[in-house]
């Protein structure tokens, strides 16, 4: 399925097989903001665990659609191990969803609309033949690129030190980790995907300009969202200030990622094997309480 001089890419083997983890998270113990003192810290991490799953739903139903395109055993594989996560990821975060909705914030309206939303522009469409492939092979693109970072905002979930600090309830800590750990841990293989069934630096360039350019304003709406529907009086007046503060302070991740890590994923010689440290992934999800539970 390669488009005619295509560069041919060899899957790349990792150490492991990647599996779905059975884990279980206690919410009822979770305030509405989790990150005492960080109102709208808690709202962009909420954007991180109850809407980007909505993208990985579709994006699973893609991967399942490639399935019967990738005659490498290994990268099925993989590509069956990462469904079997993304499935988790979104039993687990709505969990979560279902219980911030309990205590009084309003996500169900707005991940109701995520949904249709991506499903309006990434789901299938009902394409057949010649059409149906290509549009694969273009979700597959913006899918990758996406990853790129997911894996990115999961290494800095796993490295910063800020979150403990400032004394994050402990069950949501563990979920964002764990999250972030398996996004580091599957990080190859939509990349590795795409690469198989089409392999062509074109679409990869262009629809990893498009990725960035819908996770960026997915972020910005979706928190502003949240940070109006938060029913709290002190919750503050002014979003931006405190979105521009915790920047500052390291409390989320910056923006301007976006755009710095674009040079990185554009590069001819990229792979996402080169992100992260996968030790550091592993020894997470080794000891992460809810998959220990």
């Amino acid at each position: 399925m390669a488009d005619d001089g295509a560069t041919s890419h060899p899957y790349r083997e990792e150490a492991h097989a990647i599996h779905a983890r059975d884990v279980t998270f206690d919410f009822s113990s979770v305030p509405m903001h989790y990150i005492p003192g960080e109102v709208l810290a808690t709202h962009v991490t909420n954007v991180m665990h109850l809407v980007l799953p909505e993208g990985e739903r579709a994006m699973a139903q893609c991967l399942g659609e490639a399935l019967p395109y990738i005659d490498d055993e290994r990268l099925r594989e993989e590509v069956t191990g990462f469904i079997g996560q993304e499935s988790m990821h979104a039993s687990s975060h709505e969990g979560a969803r279902n219980h911030l909705q309990s205590i009084g914030l309003d996500v169900e309206s707005y991940v109701s609309k995520v949904a249709w939303l991506v499903d309006r522009v990434l789901g299938d469409h009902g394409l057949v033949g010649k059409a149906k492939e290509q549009w694969l092979r273009e979700r597959l693109g913006v899918f990758a690129g996406m990853e790129h970072f997911t894996a990115v905002i999961g290494e800095w979930l796993l490295e910063s030190q800020v979150l403990e600090d400032l004394g994050m309830h402990p069950t949501m800590l563990d979920l964002v980790r764990w999250h972030g750990a398996e996004e580091v841990e599957h990080r190859s293989v939509v990349f590795d995907a795409y690469m198989h069934v089409d392999g062509g630096y074109a679409r990869r360039f262009r629809t990893g300009l498009l990725a960035s350019g819908l996770l960026l304003p997915l972020f910005i709406f979706s928190t502003a969202y949240l940070y109006r529907r938060d029913p709290s009086p002190t919750k503050g007046r002014y979003w931006l200030r405190q979105f521009a503060s915790a920047t500052r302070r390291g409390v989320i991740p910056s923006f301007t990622t976006f755009f710095t890590e674009m040079p990185r994923y554009l590069a001819r010689d990229f792979h996402p094997s080169q992100l992260g440290s996968m030790d550091n992934a592993l020894r997470y999800l080794a000891h992460s309480p809810a998959a220990r539970g």
